[in-house]
């Protein structure tokens, strides 16, 4: 079952899987995480310090909790990381996300927007994106979702607005530290 709303009878604490694509079905970033829930924003996917997450050609451990936001019917998937951590959001530019049963998956359209802990809120891979949209001959719609997209979540971001704020993804991240702690 593939669905555009997300993952059906799940309960908070329930394993799912991120599954990210470049254009093309050229595979990027995959990794386990855990179901938190949703809410007027999308799904709420939490990621545990520990948690391997890997592509071609690299590969690592979180070292902070981190929760994923997968919103529905817009071309991003954000994550927002637990204070500690040089990052407190990136949003990666995305086909628009769907679940296949407890898996989400979306193609990663190179463009980034990212918050450090000093507040500084940038694009980041346009060069990339630049060059991909050729090599990789990106339709003119896709190009579109993703300039588009990444207009609005700069501007998103750049004011602090949910959820994009603090107080967003912080009930999520409290939410992954109840489970943590709970065994979950």
């Amino acid at each position: 079952m593939v669905s555009q709303t997300g993952p059906m009878d799940l309960d908070p604490g329930a394993p799912v899987r991120l599954e990210m694509t470049k254009w093309g079905d050229r595979p990027h970033w995959e990794f386990e995480a855990t179901y938190l829930g949703a809410d007027e924003h999308g799904d709420w996917i939490g990621i545990p310090v520990g948690t391997p997450m890997a592509r071609p050609g690299a590969a690592f451990v979180t070292e902070a909790a981190q929760v994923g936001l997968v919103p529905v019917g817009v071309g991003w998937v954000a994550t927002f990381h637990a204070p500690g951590w040089h990052v407190t959001t990136y949003v990666d530019m995305t086909s628009v996300p769907w679940w296949d049963g407890t898996t989400c998956r979306a193609v990663d359209l190179d463009l980034d927007v990212v918050r450090t802990t000093e507040g500084e809120v940038f694009v980041d891979d346009e060069d990339e994106f630049a060059e991909h949209r050729i090599a990789h001959d990106y339709p003119a719609e896709v190009v579109t979702l993703a300039e588009e997209a990444c207009a609005w979540v700069l501007a998103q971001v750049s004011q602090g607005r949910a959820p994009f704020d603090a107080a967003s993804p912080g009930r999520w991240l409290a939410v992954l530290a109840a489970l943590a702690r709970h065994g979950g």
